[in-house]
C-alpha cells in the first residue's frame, strides 16, 4: 500500500464536471492498493496518515495533527502509484490489486480513518475518472510505503 499526503488549504475532486467530494483546509490524501496488502498494512497505514503531524502550531513548527485543528480529509483511491518503471518507460500495474480487492481494502482504509479521526472522511469514486483540485499548502508532501515502512 502507498499513500501521498498533501497538507491543503482545500482541495475537491470532480467527477463529469461536476464536484463531488470538496474539503477545507486539511490532508489530501492519494492511495494506491497493492496485491499482497493485508490489514496489517490497513493498520499501520491509518495509524501513520491519522497521527501525521504536519500541520504548524503557535511556534510555526509542524506539531499539529489532523485531529488537533479539526481539519477535512480527502481519500482518493489511485491504483497508479503502485506502478513499476523498471522496464522501460511503459509503467507495469502487475503489482496493483485486482479491482474488486483494491476496492474493498480502500473502503476498509476510509471507514478506518473514519473510526480513528471521528469524523468523516470524504473520497473520490473508486476507479472512476476523476479530476483533481487542491490548494497545497506549504507545500508539504509526505509519502508511504507499506513494504518499506520508515
Amino acid at each position: 500500500m502507498k499513500a501521498v499526503a498533501q497538507r491543503v488549504a482545500e482541495a475537491s475532486v470532480a467527477i463529469d464536471g461536476k464536484v463531488h467530494s470538496s474539503i477545507g483546509r486539511g490532508l489530501f490524501v492519494l492511495l494506491g492498493i497493492h496485491k499482497l496488502d493485508t490489514n496489517e498494512d490497513i493498520e499501520w497505514m491509518v495509524r501513520k496518515i491519522a497521527n501525521l503531524r504536519v500541520f504548524e502550531d503557535d511556534n510555526q513548527q509542524m506539531n499539529r495533527d489532523l485531529q488537533s485543528i479539526q481539519g477535512e480529509i480527502l481519500v482518493v483511491s489511485q491504483f497508479t502509484l503502485i506502478a513499476s518503471t523498471k522496464k522501460g518507460n511503459r509503467p507495469s500495474f502487475n503489482d496493483a490489486a485486482d479491482p474488486q480487492k483494491g476496492k474493498a481494502l480502500y473502503e476498509d482504509v476510509v471507514r478506518a480513518l473514519e473510526a480513528t479521526l471521528g469524523c468523516p472522511v470524504k473520497t473520490g469514486v473508486f476507479a472512476a475518472n476523476m479530476q483533481v483540485s487542491l490548494v497545497n499548502d506549504g507545500p508539504v508532501t509526505i509519502t508511504f510505503d507499506t513494504r518499506n515502512r520508515e
